[in-house]
């Protein structure tokens, strides 16, 4: 969501790393890829085409292999935290814990949109059929208490993620029908059946924890306790709540290997939390934390006027990045009974004012969204709808409006003067032909006498502007909108359970959309709690095409897919589009340095380092 948490700079790192754990599509995989027609194992693999990188290369093309190693940088993070655990429900894990001290069989490259590299297992390995995949383990890999990882170890994270972790591991892994040892450093997983193209994918992204070390009865249990991975950092101290600090293992096995030739200098990383965004920002301009992330461009063009950014001390870089922006959004949570009529989400959408809010709050950098596929070619707006796409929704007549299906729906514009008054009348008509009536002042149905009022539940002061702002745009229409500030245990708290009527939220988007999708938008994810479908949307069109986004054989059938699912989720209204960055925004101190590569994944924090000489 765009908040002073996503402002910091590790929730954005957090972000691009959930998509990588997310990875995916579904196309035909060619050469070195995992549907190759004459399998063999391979050091590497991608969804489409051939790896980039040779076996054998010596480090990635955005990493510097001869940056230096040493020094201690200070993140900040809204917030606080009460586990070690990121993998379970139960309560607020703490950063870096997934990214620096657990990994995975492989890794991902992140100058490519489709492809992964040997990590803790050196080759993957598909069956001609697709119907299961063998990893085989680097003989070197071992955790950092020393103890080798074998295939027992994989086995064990496995069945506890599938039984005991979060909901997205638990749908992902439900397709696997065996998990086997065909060797002390080698594994098999058997499918239900080759349809899920990605599902080899995935397995290569489970994070893998030492079973020995690992209590399987409390795993899913709020704890301090640090899980024992295999990673490039140990946990060297803890604040509970407060801050935490990791200390690189000199020791880690991995560190000659080509993937990480380049990443992973600092020697401590330090994550501080803040209760409040103001404090963090100061924190940051004396030199308590040492870069952040923004995304809010009111603050990226009028905060960082200080000495330190003006003498060069403090550097405002720019980032492009190739993904697509995704979708920011007001949530309408449709198990809601007020939420339950599309009308009146339309009128809700038609109400919002994008063009007054981004030249008032937000010094007009910022875009539209309009697509849940927003920057790409896998938005379908603009687009009509092709061949495909029109045989995928034809069994769901209702379930995309005209314009939609002709790639030409537009979001209702303002002249940005603050008299959005063209608009609400349209808003004014949804909301009478929903039978909703004015009386006294109020909007209310006129079957019931409801009144037409909700909360907007946010997790910190800095959405507060905005989402107040909405509030008093809806006064005039007699709709009465209560914004509610909560810590930030108590909002993921009532964020697992659905215990909101809207909220702010970002969808984040590859290149490759797949089984992520099924946690955003199937209607198995609505009734899960945990999971990332807060709209509640239980639509067979949607499930539909998500299940032929994974079953897709060929580029055009994933790409209709995709875009047919972006057409079904706009004309069910089940957010306000909000807005995108069109670049990221970071800002650090110059004794930090990076290289002069930017991956397709944006700026990557993990080839940093601290200079000599800055």
């Amino acid at each position: 969501m765009i908040s002073e948490a996503s402002a910091s700079v590790w929730n954005l790192s957090t972000m691009r790393l959930h998509l990588v754990a997310m990875l995916m599509a579904t196309a035909l995989l060619q050469g070195q890829s995992a549907g190759a027609a004459n399998s063999s194992p391979q050091p590497a693999v991608s969804l489409h085409g051939t790896p980039a990188l040779a076996p054998g290369f010596a480090n990635f093309p955005y990493a510097n292999a001869a940056a230096p190693k040493g020094g201690r940088v200070t993140l900040g993070l809204m917030g606080s935290f009460d586990s070690l655990n990121p993998l379970i429900i139960k309560g607020v894990a703490a950063a870096g814990v997934r990214e620096f001290s657990v990994e995975s069989l492989m890794t991902r490259g992140l100058d490519e949109p489709f492809t992964l590299y040997g990590l803790l297992a050196k080759s993957i390995d598909l069956a001609d059929d697709g119907r299961s995949v063998i990893f085989k383990l680097d003989e070197s890999a071992e955790f950092s208490d020393g103890h080798p990882v074998t295939a027992d170890d994989v086995i064990f994270s496995f069945n506890i993620l599938k039984t005991k972790g979060r909901p997205n591991h638990r749908t992902y892994f439900a397709k696997v029908v065996a998990a086997e040892p065909t060797g002390d450093r080698e594994v098999r997983f058997v499918f239900q059946d080759a349809a899920d193209r990605e599902l080899p994918l995935i397995l290569g992204l489970m994070p893998v924890f030492a079973r020995h070390a690992t209590d399987a009865e409390t795993f899913d249990k709020t704890s301090l306790a640090p899980l024992t991975g295999s990673g490039p950092y140990t946990l060297k101290s803890i604040d509970a709540g407060r801050s935490l600090t990791y200390q690189r293992n000199p020791k880690y096995w991995g560190r000659d290997l080509g993937v990480n030739k380049g990443r992973f200098n600092f020697d401590e990383i330090r994550f501080e939390y803040y209760r409040e965004g103001s404090v963090m920002l100061e924190a940051f301009k004396r030199g308590a934390i040492d870069m952040r992330l923004e995304d809010d461009p009111g603050r990226w063009a009028n905060a960082y006027d200080v000495p330190a950014v003006r003498d060069g001390r403090i550097v405002k870089g720019e980032f492009d990045i190739g993904l697509p922006a995704g979708m920011t959004a007001l949530v309408f949570n449709t198990r809601r009974t007020i939420f339950a009529d599309p009308l009146v989400r339309r009128a809700l959408i038609t109400a919002f004012d994008f063009e007054w809010v981004n030249r008032i709050l937000f010094n007009g950098l910022y875009k539209r969204n309009e697509s849940f596929f927003d920057r790409s070619y896998l938005s379908s707006v603009g687009k009509p709808a092709g061949a495909t796409e029109q045989a995928l929704l034809a069994p769901f007549p209702q379930a995309v409006r005209a314009e939609n299906l002709a790639g030409a729906s537009i979001l209702s514009a303002s002249d940005g003067s603050g008299q959005n008054r063209a608009n609400q009348r349209a808003a004014s008509q949804l909301l009478k032909q929903a039978g909703y009536v004015m009386r006294s002042g109020v909007l209310v149905e006129e079957k019931t006498g409801r009144p037409l009022a909700f909360e907007i539940l946010a997790n910190n002061s800095a959405q507060e502007a905005l989402l107040l702002s909405y509030a008093r745009s809806l006064e005039p229409l007699g709709i009465r909108a209560r914004v509610r500030v909560v810590d930030s245990a108590q909002y993921q708290g009532r964020l697992s359970n659905y215990d909101f009527d809207m909220i702010q939220n970002s969808w984040p988007s590859s290149l490759s959309p797949g089984n992520e999708q099924l946690f955003r938008w199937s209607s198995d994810a609505a009734k899960t709690p945990g999971t990332y479908n807060f709209a509640g949307v239980e639509s067979p069109a949607a499930d539909a095409m998500i299940a032929a986004m994974l079953a897709a054989k060929t580029e055009v059938e994933f790409v209709s897919a995709v875009r047919a699912l972006d057409r079904v989720l706009l004309s069910g209204d089940y957010a306000v589009p909000l807005y995108y960055i069109p670049r990221q925004w970071v800002a650090y101190w110059k004794r930090l340095g990076h290289p002069e590569k930017t991956p397709v994944f944006g700026y990557a924090f993990d080839t940093w380092w601290v200079e000599a000489n800055p």
